[in-house]
């Protein structure tokens, strides 16, 4: 099993470029099932869960082919409509393939989803949407049956913005018969981006990035080609690395729009921001300042993903800092593994209170999730002495080769085996 190893202690300095982004490319490679033809991305990041995503395609019939940081997808020959359990475990986000496949086979058959352990996140909305639309859906032994000898529109109101739930029901629904409402959907970017996939496509979707979506439903689809939005929590997590280290690092191929919360707390850390048409640049030359409270909640507010590594960053505050976790609630795994490196954090339920230190200390650590394995890294960017980080295969799920970027911006960090 591969290592982090890093030597703490080096200010970050330069330019790095963000990927596409893993939770928009996820969905849209679930939905290159829908138009039975080809299907040309373009900005794909080279990470675990696309692997994953890519060997599920594969399984089903489809031909697939990658060629740098475009992926072609030629799914004139789907065969299947079952995901076996090894592949579903590999993430959570495979239970976004449930949508597509029953818009496109009538049937599906799928193992509930694995992926990082962060608290409950049960499909329950998924499946009652899905009822919603016509679909008959039954449950055994840990697999879910479905079946749509057709779909019929419906409107449908979520208790929750749930983004995976918004995405299967846009997957769902876009071959449906008339048109479905969704309302009280998530906002997020990549519930945007794949709306923009899918009208490229030839569907009638609009209203993403509103509280409101509209699907119409189409007969067919076509050939498309699509470029994927930038990873906005990718972006974020460098400049919270320059923050921590008291670096200055430019961010480039970056929507500034998407980041906003994540910048507003940097802001309040006493980061100088400087922000440009697709590029943000961050830079700190005082001493951290502590955040009153940091609260995740769904877009556009400050995003879930961040909480681990801003956490990481406000450890060397000079002050309390306060973080809410509002969306999950086993979110904070790496809480104890900071701790092992000097950090200061009370849990008490959702709720961390964080009190600034002196220094962190370089330990031998464990990346319990994605997030967290960040947190991780940011934190022994700033340690003295040397950090060693386990468990670097979740990383892997949402960062392409992170210790090469961070060593391009003067970081000693390396992976072994």
């Amino acid at each position: 099993m591969s290592r982090i190893v890093i030597a703490g202690g080096n200010i970050l300095e330069g330019e790095v470029n963000v990927n596409g982004a893993k939770n928009a490319v996820l969905p849209i490679l679930a939905a290159t099932i829908l138009n039975g033809g080809i299907n040309v991305i373009h900005n794909c990041p080279e990470l675990k869960d696309v692997s994953a995503s890519l060997q599920i395609l594969e399984f089903l019939g489809c031909e697939v082919k990658r060629q740098g940081k475009t992926i072609i997808v030629d799914s004139s020959n789907i065969k299947d409509y079952r995901v076996p359990e090894q592949l579903m475990r590999e993430m959570r986000s495979s239970v976004i393939f449930l949508g597509s496949i029953i818009s496109k086979c009538r049937k599906a058959v799928l193992s509930y989803p694995g992926g990082c352990e962060i608290g409950p996140r049960p499909i329950d909305l998924h499946l009652k949407a899905l009822r919603q639309l016509g679909i008959k859906i039954n449950e055994a032994h840990g697999y879910i049956y479905c079946d749509a000898a057709r779909i019929d529109a419906n409107d449908i109101n979520l208790n929750f913005p749930s983004v995976g739930a918004t995405e299967n029901i846009m997957l769902a629904a876009v071959m449906a018969n008339g048109t479905t409402i969704i309302r009280n959907v998530a906002k997020e970017p990549e519930i945007v981006d794949l709306q923009d996939y899918l009208n490229a496509m030839g569907a009638k979707i609009s209203g993403a990035g509103t509280s409101v979506i509209k699907i119409e439903g189409v007969e067919k689809l076509h050939d498309v080609e699509h470029t994927v939005i930038p990873d906005r929590i990718e972006g974020s997590t460098y400049l919270a690395a320059a923050a921590i280290t008291g670096g200055t690092v430019k961010v480039t191929n970056v929507n500034p729009e998407h980041l906003q919360a994540v910048l507003a707390v940097l802001r309040e850390c006493g980061c100088k921001i400087y922000v440009e048409k697709n590029t943000i640049t961050l830079s700190r030359t005082s001493t951290l300042q502590p955040v009153d409270v940091i609260r995740t909640l769904p877009y556009p507010g400050f995003p879930t993903d961040m909480q681990a590594p801003m956490m990481s960053v406000l450890t060397l505050a000079r002050g309390t800092s306060i973080i809410s976790e509002t969306i999950f609630e086993n979110r904070f795994k790496h809480v104890e593994e900071l701790m092992r490196m000097g950090a200061d954090i009370m849990v008490d339920g959702r709720v961390a209170v964080i009190r600034g230190v002196e220094k962190l200390t370089g330990a031998n650590v464990n990346a319990m999730d994605l997030r967290g394995g960040a947190a991780l890294v940011i934190a022994g960017l700033a340690a003295e002495g040397s950090t060693v980080i386990e468990g670097v295969h979740h990383i892997d799920r949402g960062y392409e080769k992170i210790e090469d970027k961070l060593r391009l911006l003067g970081a000693d960090i390396k992976r072994v085996d």
